[in-house]
């Protein structure tokens, strides 16, 4: 089974919300054409950028937890990873739009955002030297300072985030080694601030936001145009 573990992680994360989508009076799976459409091109994206620090040896991957299949430098559970979070992700935004009527980040959306924002570009200047935080950090505040200008209601965004951040402890935790004798996932200190969360890079939060946003976004660019 050890050749699977990455894989099973991939279809733990997306067995439930992939079931719940076929909840009769609120279906995701309906919805299904705007969230592969967005999911397509941001995809792309993260794999290009996923693929150009694999080269670099800002991270990497351990074939003992791969099943051998790669495509390039990335192995094929990299690849679905960037389908099944999100999916997960932007099920998740979907149900709370019609089950959390009262939102409790609706008032102070936007004084999260502004400390998001001098957070995350303070700490891209202070690492501009280290890939992984200054891409990550640095693209999370150029996107967020997108949102706040386009005025964006991330109130359900936030929400989201902060419901799947116990998933994303348990899955990236064992990603990076946790419970493991070795880490599926390994990544160069010196391209980050070298802050773990247990073994987490403390960047693969602001890289998730990233990615968690950029796909809810793209799934409602994609709702509205159905519409």
């Amino acid at each position: 089974m050890k050749p699977f573990t990455y894989l099973l992680i991939n279809l733990a994360c997306i067995s439930i919300p992939l079931v719940a989508s076929f909840y009769p009076k609120h279906a995701f799976y309906k919805h299904w054409g705007a969230f592969f459409k967005a999911n397509a091109i941001i995809a792309i994206f993260f794999i290009i950028w996923d693929y150009a620090f694999t080269k670099m040896g800002v991270w990497g991957f351990n074939p003992e937890y791969l099943t051998g299949v790669f495509f390039g430098e990335l192995p094929l559970e990299e690849i679905l990873f960037f389908v099944c979070i999100p999916f997960c992700c932007v099920f998740s935004y979907f149900a709370f739009t019609y089950l959390v009527k009262t939102n409790p980040f609706k008032s102070n959306q936007h004084h999260i955002t502004t400390v998001l924002i001098v957070l995350t570009s303070f700490i891209a200047l202070q690492y501009y030297n280290h890939w992984y935080t200054a891409t990550a950090c640095g693209l999370t505040a150029i996107y967020l300072i997108y949102l706040k200008w386009k005025q964006v209601d991330l109130s359900y965004h936030y929400l989201t985030f902060l419901f799947i951040l116990p998933f994303f402890f348990a899955s990236n935790g064992i990603l990076t080694g946790s419970f493991l004798e070795a880490p599926i996932v390994w990544y160069n200190d010196a391209e980050n601030m070298g802050i773990r969360l247990f073994t987490i890079p403390v960047e693969d939060s602001i890289y998730g936001l990233l990615l968690i946003f950029l796909n809810i976004e793209g799934f409602r660019y994609f709702e509205s145009k159905a519409v």
